[in-house]
């Protein structure tokens, strides 16, 4: 099973009075195991950078004035998510922007049941407590030191982890590399080959040869109707 845990930064709140996207950060999840693949894009919002949204994310003009429109990137970052769930922090927000820019740029939208919102999984395991990302970061030790400004990678690695403590406990030697330094141009990037596969050998069984004489015993008790016959 594939999944794709995404994040989006952008110039405010509503796309429909302007508001653009300016980062695009996305990690790839084969098994619910992370792959090593990612997709990280900045991009041209075509205004200026609101003053608060500078403050929050740390982009201002200067930087995203020669990053390419969303139009250009559009069919890249479609191929990297393909057909996969997507997973992201208030779903609702950044479905919102994906599909304006979509739409704008004559691309087909996305559906919002491809989305898994990973705030409305914490609220019904944890109903009353905060979902913000940073509470549920403190609440599973999740490291999120290096999150002094709302980078979409960054926040995409860190929402990875949060994700799979949620549905269950992060696997053993389970790890994220948490990105020092972000690129600056759009890529899908393979640190690692690595895919889960099947064994090669399978495991030797465990029984020893009186378990599994004492257990044939035990089926031959119960006649030919028992369902260790039927199923050989």
């Amino acid at each position: 099973m594939r999944e794709i845990v995404l994040d989006t930064e952008t110039t405010g709140f509503e796309p429909s009075e302007g508001h653009r996207i300016v980062e695009i950060g996305a990690v790839e999840l084969l098994n619910h195991m992370p792959t090593g693949r990612t997709y990280h894009q900045y991009l041209n919002p075509e205004r200026t950078m609101p003053k608060e949204a500078f403050a929050v994310h740390g982009l201002g003009d200067d930087f995203l004035r020669d990053k390419p429109l969303f139009k250009a990137c559009a069919q890249d970052f479609l191929d990297f998510i393909g057909d996969a769930k997507l997973v992201i922090h208030n779903a609702a927000f950044d479905m919102k922007f994906l599909n304006w820019e979509l739409r704008v740029a004559g691309f087909p939208t996305l559906p919002n049941d491809r989305a898994i919102d990973t705030v409305m999984i914490a609220r019904k395991k944890f109903p009353g407590s905060p979902a913000s990302l940073d509470a549920l970061c403190r609440r599973f030790g999740v490291d999120n030191s290096a999150r002094e400004k709302h980078g979409a990678l960054l926040d995409s690695e860190i929402l990875a982890e949060v994700y799979l403590e949620l549905i269950g406990g992060r696997q053993p030697d389970f790890a994220l590399a948490t990105a020092q330094t972000q690129p600056q141009k759009g890529t899908v990037q393979a640190e690692t080959d690595w895919r889960p596969r099947p064994r090669p050998v399978p495991l030797p069984s465990r029984l020893t040869e009186e378990e599994a004489a004492a257990h044939a015993a035990f089926v031959a008790k119960m006649g030919d109707g028992a369902i260790w016959l039927k199923r050989g």
